[in-house]
């Protein structure tokens, strides 16, 4: 009872004080429940203040003698110490409160890169790196190893604050801190004693200033990390002027869809016709001209003659398309179609379609129901451009995006798909394929409904994860070889048009080592509405998420 009472004497006092923050002793092992207790204790009286837990970073085989814990050895998973399951113990005792977060100590030796990366999804604030983790460099400084340099740089990225700690080790004279290489910065003034860390934190201060700027696309994104957005409905809502010129910005995009229109140009049309046979392009949802104006382009570099038919269901973007054809002098080229694509009777077939109604998940922004209604007017031997797309998702360790979802309290905002530049996160296996669209689709049972069950495998010398959701992506072919995606592995590099989608969890899944973690997604499709289902069965049982779209759901 006596340490208790200290403890909210301390931590009383520091709020007083208005401190950002107040650093919290490691708990011992994953048995801490009254330690934590208390602690959520307080966390209910804090006004502003956060709790930072300081846990070590280790990841490693007990020896038989290192502990006589028998229920450490079953809490943490066997023969070995792994501290992220003290504080998985800990922030669960204190149900993910988010005022809870981490500061790991960062010792000598370093758990494999995979245990390291679960730390980027939890919420790091500092990082306490000891002295005894330096190595000394050829003329006597210290310095760090490359993968604790790599862990550095992974901090700095995520702005965590950077602590250091312990005794002076390198025996470094003032004669020789006088004359400190440029990149040790020292700010030693005269009369005013030197701290003896201050070379340990100059040469942090290095690492610092080695990293590259961000790039200019990562400059424009800073501002959307971790916040989650609403998807578009472009079916149900006409998009304003402000979103259209965001997406038009998106110059790569557009450079992927003229390489597609251009080659499928070459092969429509052989070079002995071009100047006899004109090609019918049809661009559906066409906005306010960007794709008539890469799919011209294309035909002016290919030689071939085009007839476009632009068609828009927004009527004010079709003002703003009229004004760009008349610019542009392309009335004879260009019919304007103010429709919706799907109700719309063409006066003749198209040899190429073109549309842009792809969203984070490829098909979550209705592409496959608008392509359907408008493939009658595609001739038979017709091209769809894009001629297929494929969502993923991937498993995530993201303690912000789940607290910023459970702040709502309710569970309507569980079941919700959110589009979200991911940050904070930690991918926890490589992404799987779930749904797959085909255009043109000739198929006689034409369906948009899909079940696919997915099982992912956690990468043997991760340890225990938490899952809090899932991201999604997709992947697109244009045409042949001309693709277009954000799938990390194969993204299309300095496109911005889209971000990840975010599925949550609505109780976050542990996942033990060794453990499969199975997952259930639908595309359900109504009368007026599309939706997802989505749930875990292993290694536990979670609840189908947004049962018949009662939560979230596009509108047709």
């Amino acid at each position: 009872m006596d340490s208790e009472i200290a403890l909210k004497q301390e931590i009383s006092w520091a709020s007083h004080l208005s401190l950002q923050a107040c650093l919290l002793p490691s708990p011992r092992r994953s048995s801490c429940g009254n330690y934590a207790r208390c602690v959520n204790q307080i966390l209910q009286g804090l006004n502003n203040m956060q709790l930072w837990l300081r846990v070590p970073l280790e990841k490693s085989e007990l020896m038989d003698d290192d502990t006589g814990d028998e229920n450490c050895d079953r809490l943490s998973g066997g023969r070995e110490l792994d501290t992220w399951e003290w504080w998985n113990s800990f922030r669960l005792l204190c149900e993910h409160h988010n005022q809870l977060s981490v500061a790991v100590d960062i010792l000598s030796s370093l758990p494999s890169a995979n245990s390291l990366g679960r730390w980027f999804g939890e919420p790091v604030k500092a990082a306490i790196i000891h002295t005894d983790s330096f190595l000394t460099n050829s003329r006597g400084y210290p310095c760090l190893s490359k993968r604790h340099q790599k862990l550095m740089a992974g901090l700095f990225n995520h702005s965590v604050q950077i602590l250091i700690s312990g005794k002076l080790i390198h025996n470094i004279s003032l004669e020789n801190s006088e004359s400190l290489p440029a990149n040790h910065n020292d700010n030693h003034v005269e009369g005013i004693a030197r701290h003896p860390l201050k070379s340990y934190l100059d040469y942090i201060g290095y690492l610092y200033q080695r990293m590259d700027p961000l790039p200019e696309q990562e400059r424009f994104e800073f501002g959307y990390r971790d916040f989650l957005q609403s998807p578009l409905q472009p079916l149900m809502d006409n998009l304003e002027a402000q979103t259209y010129e965001t997406f038009e910005k998106d110059t790569v995009k557009y450079s992927q869809y003229q390489r597609a229109v251009y080659k499928a140009l070459l092969d429509r049309v052989p070079d002995e016709k071009a100047s006899t046979t004109t090609t019918v392009l049809m661009v559906v949802g066409a906005g306010r001209g960007p794709l008539v104006r890469a799919s011209l382009q294309a035909a002016e570099e290919t030689g071939r003659k085009l007839k476009v038919y632009a068609v828009e269901k927004n009527p004010n973007a079709v003002v703003t398309l009229h004004s760009l054809i008349k610019l542009e002098g392309w009335e004879n080229i260009v019919t304007i179609v103010s429709s919706d694509m799907r109700f719309w009777d063409a006066p003749e077939k198209a040899d190429i379609l073109v549309s842009e109604l792809l969203g984070s998940f490829g098909d979550n922004e209705l592409s496959p129901e608008c392509l359907d209604g408008a493939q009658r007017f595609l001739k038979p031997d017709g091209i769809s451009i894009p001629s297929s797309y494929t969502s993923f998702i991937q498993p995530v360790t993201a303690s912000k995006l789940y607290n910023d979802v459970k702040s709502h309290k309710d569970v309507a905002h569980f079941e919700t798909a959110y589009v979200v530049k991911l940050h904070s996160v930690a991918r926890l296996a490589p992404s799987k394929p779930v749904f797959t669209f085909t255009h043109p689709d000739h198929s006689t049972n034409q369906s948009n409904q899909r079940y696919k069950k997915l099982k992912f495998e956690m990468p043997s010398d991760t340890g225990s994860v938490m899952v809090h959701g899932f991201a999604g992506y997709f992947d697109a072919t244009l045409y042949k070889d001309v693709h277009l995606g954000i799938e990390p592995t194969m993204a299309t590099p300095n496109m911005f048009s889209w971000f990840a989608i975010f599925f949550p969890l609505r109780t976050p899944v542990c996942v033990r080592p060794g453990s499969p973690l199975e997952v259930h997604f639908w595309r359900c499709c109504g009368s007026t509405k599309v939706w997802y289902e989505w749930c875990v069965t292993s290694p536990s049982a979670s609840p189908i998420h947004n049962p018949n779209g009662r939560s979230y759901w596009v509108g047709l």
